[in-house]
């Protein structure tokens, strides 16, 4: 059997009653800990962290621009990243809220192909192209990228908001690939949602 990750994971019921806490708080909306949060059960300050990022980035009520598309952008970056274990949860919270199998499968192309313009344009096409460049090109970031953004309509608090979730994502992917952490023992693609959209 394939081992959830290359270093210990503390269980449930190996956890003292300060870890178990901090558990509790990672856990997801069903009561299971993700591999993602596990991984950080020898230094549990670091989970801590890591939900408190998670949530405030992806699941935050403030954020304008649609739970879906930022899923697509989280999965977008996990492609560039060679990360299959956020995308699997997190394509999969994506194409469930597109409740649309032909664009989903037709977004899903664009992005392993390394080409969003091929199923966006606008605002989103200038949000793809941002996350691209900021997760494979960041020392080449200029004004201009953001500056395009801008021009395509996306005000200063969206253009937050898709850096974060870039941000957080090239994070999460480099801790889940630089330990080998899989999906074994997780259920993939539940999420709480935000006000007013379905899980």
């Amino acid at each position: 059997m394939t081992e959830p990750a290359w270093i210990r994971m503390i269980s449930d019921d190996e956890a003292d009653d300060v870890l178990n806490a901090v558990f509790d708080l990672a856990r997801t909306p069903h009561g299971t800990l993700d591999n993602v949060m596990r991984v950080h059960s020898l230094r549990p300050a670091t989970m801590t962290g890591h939900v408190t990022l998670y949530r405030s980035v992806l699941h935050n009520d403030d954020n304008q621009i649609p739970l879906w598309f930022l899923e697509t952008v989280s999965s977008y970056v996990s492609i560039l990243n060679n990360c299959p274990y956020s995308l699997t949860h997190h394509w999969a919270n994506a194409s469930r809220l597109m409740d649309d199998p032909v664009r989903s499968d037709a977004v899903r192309a664009a992005l392993d192909a390394h080409r969003p313009e091929d199923a966006f344009e606008g605002h989103e096409l200038a949000m793809l192209r941002y996350a691209g460049k900021l997760t494979t090109d960041v020392c080449a970031l200029e004004k201009s990228d953001v500056d395009a953004m801008k021009a395509e309509g996306c005000t200063d608090g969206e253009i937050l908001e898709v850096n974060q979730v870039v941000a957080y994502f090239n994070y999460s992917n480099r801790l889940l690939n630089g330990l080998g952490v899989s999906t074994a023992g997780d259920t993939v693609g539940y999420y709480k949602a935000r006000n007013g959209e379905q899980s």
